[in-house]
């Protein structure tokens, strides 16, 4: 040791000035890099205890501990970067001018990023909910904060950018527990008004499968082409599409015994 020192040409006195110029600094600095990394562990699990408890989506609850992680690690990174003297504020703009040319470049992908973290927030919808949006009808599968994918039920999945389902009306078909099935017929002006309310009601109490709820029958309207009626039962969500294929049959058993004639074959509510 006191060969390289009497070699660098530096006294031993010079040797214990640098140590205590550059020593201080250097230990400061890995005591505040260590402070910072454990705060930003518990900052991390701070944020996702809360958010689970706050029933926050984990996806979006993740993101953010993930995000708060890095910003500790990066005020960190550049307080001990100007402690040695370094320039940080033209490192700031450098790095906000990279920000802003990434997000000029990404900026379809931070749009359904940003409806991501939003629909996550609101809720509309949540994983095996069935639900129409962006012209698309089916099963949520999964939600992620790019996009959201469905399952139809002739099995095809579809993912769908989340811009495009947040910036459109959304229709959660399975957020309630029941559904109304709504069966629309015409019948010719012929027919009896009391005896086809009789027949009607007679099979709306005979569907399968429907709920106890009191089913309705109504005169809907008189127009040219007949009379319009409209069949509403009672079923649960789940059940919704074997409740009306039982409801249409035995409306139609119900007509043709009682000889009520149809002006033009039935029709389901489109929007059902």
């Amino acid at each position: 040791m006191e060969q390289i020192v009497k070699d660098s040409g530096i006294t031993p006195q010079e040797w214990i000035d640098i140590a205590l110029l550059y020593g201080a600094p250097i230990l400061w600095s890995c005591v505040i890099l260590i402070i910072a990394f454990f705060a930003s562990v518990w900052m991390r699990r701070l944020i996702v205890n809360a958010c689970e408890r706050a029933e926050i989506e984990p996806t979006l609850s993740r993101f953010f501990a993930k995000l708060t992680r890095w910003v500790i690690l990066l005020l960190a990174g550049i307080f001990v970067l100007n402690r040695f003297g370094f320039e940080t504020a033209s490192f700031s703009v450098l790095i906000g001018a990279v920000g802003l040319a990434v997000g000029l470049a990404f900026q379809g992908t931070l749009s359904n990023f940003a409806s991501g973290i939003m629909l996550m927030i609101f809720r509309p919808y949540k994983i095996g909910d069935s639900i129409i949006a962006a012209g698309q009808t089916g099963t949520v599968y999964e939600i992620d904060l790019f996009s959201t994918t469905l399952d139809t039920v002739d099995n095809k999945r579809i993912f769908i950018p989340n811009t495009a389902i947040f910036g459109t009306v959304i229709t959660n078909i399975s957020f309630h527990e029941k559904r109304r099935v709504d069966v629309v017929l015409v019948l010719q002006h012929s027919a009896d008004i009391d005896k086809t309310r009789a027949a009607l009601t007679e099979a709306a109490t005979k569907v399968p499968g429907c709920l106890p709820d009191q089913p309705e029958i109504v005169l809907v309207d008189m127009a040219s082409v007949g009379m319009t009626w409209q069949v509403q039962v009672w079923s649960r969500s789940g059940d919704f599409l074997s409740v009306r294929q039982a409801t249409i049959r035995e409306v139609k058993v119900a007509l043709d015994s009682a000889g009520i004639a149809f002006a033009m074959p039935p029709t389901i509510d489109p929007k059902r």
